[in-house]
């Protein structure tokens, strides 16, 4: 529940360090916040990239620069600094490297609680709770707005959706199109979370579909496999207009959550065997 409380970086609750970097970790309830110190000549392609084993951040960033300069350059060429006084976001799929001779430091709200940290310390295998949104009816809007009305509409969801996501814990993994696919730390904040976001872009015109299902996956290059990551797929494939629909093992890992449910039948998934017991979201 939160309460008031503070805490400093001068004692934080743990730290980590890397070539050339160093973040401090605290802890105020469900949120981490981190203090990111980056040497002169820091570069994540070179002092970061060996560690977690991908092509490029898979991290989203969301923070404030106390000092320094960071040069991000995006997967698709894209490039900007960010300077001292700046609040920044930076999507998943970038290098970043400092510039000038002055150390860049900032405070991040998103990404604290994993960054620089490798494969086997994150666990090759993790329990997650899988949640997939999809607009209803996108191919028709956009045959009705046109590229440019939808791609604008398009921007707005998805800084919603966002915002949703980080509300609840959650993290993103993958923008799908006019969907998400995002990770929980729990079955209720999931849920929680997919209600949030339908009724984020309800004013937009838009309404969303949402499947959710528990299990174990992989996390590799910050792509997530596995046979539960296709099984919340197939759920969300067969959602309504604002309905949110959890698979059996979800449902029941909710006892006690306060949140009500009807049967929504049994269903074959594609490519699974046998019948699936879903469950609505009662709203």
């Amino acid at each position: 529940m939160p309460h008031l409380q503070r805490k400093g970086f001068a004692q934080p609750d743990h730290a980590r360090t890397f070539p050339n970097g160093k973040i401090d970790v605290i802890q105020l309830g469900e949120v981490a916040v981190g203090r990111f110190l980056f040497q002169p000549g820091w570069r994540w392609s070179e002092d970061v990239a060996a560690i977690v084993g991908t092509r490029s951040c898979q991290h989203r960033h969301l923070g404030y620069t106390i000092s320094g300069s960071l040069h991000v350059r995006m997967d698709d060429g894209t490039e900007m600094v960010i300077q001292p006084g700046d609040a920044y976001e930076i999507p998943p799929g970038h290098d970043a490297w400092v510039e000038g001779e002055q150390a860049w430091d900032s405070v991040e709200f998103t990404s604290a609680r994993t960054f620089a940290m490798s494969p086997q310390e994150l666990g090759e295998r993790t329990l997650a709770t899988i949640l997939f949104s999809d607009i209803v009816d996108s191919t028709a809007k956009l045959a009705t707005l046109g590229d440019r009305a939808w791609a604008e509409l398009l921007e707005e969801h998805n800084a919603r959706v966002r915002t949703a996501i980080d509300q609840f814990r959650g993290r993103e993994m993958a923008t799908l199109g006019d969907g998400f696919l995002a990770l929980f730390d729990g079955p209720a904040r999931a849920v929680r979370a997919a209600v949030s976001m339908d009724q984020a872009v309800t004013d937009l015109g838009l309404r969303l579909r949402v499947g959710i299902h528990t299990g174990e996956l992989e996390i590799v290059g910050g792509q997530v496999r596995g046979l539960a990551v296709h099984t919340a797929a197939r759920v969300a494939a067969l959602a309504g207009p604002g309905e949110v629909l959890v698979s059996a093992t979800t449902h029941d890992l909710l006892d006690g959550s306060g949140l009500s449910f009807e049967l929504h039948g049994e269903h074959e998934l594609k490519g699974l065997s046998g019948k699936r017991a879903l469950f609505a979201l009662e709203r």
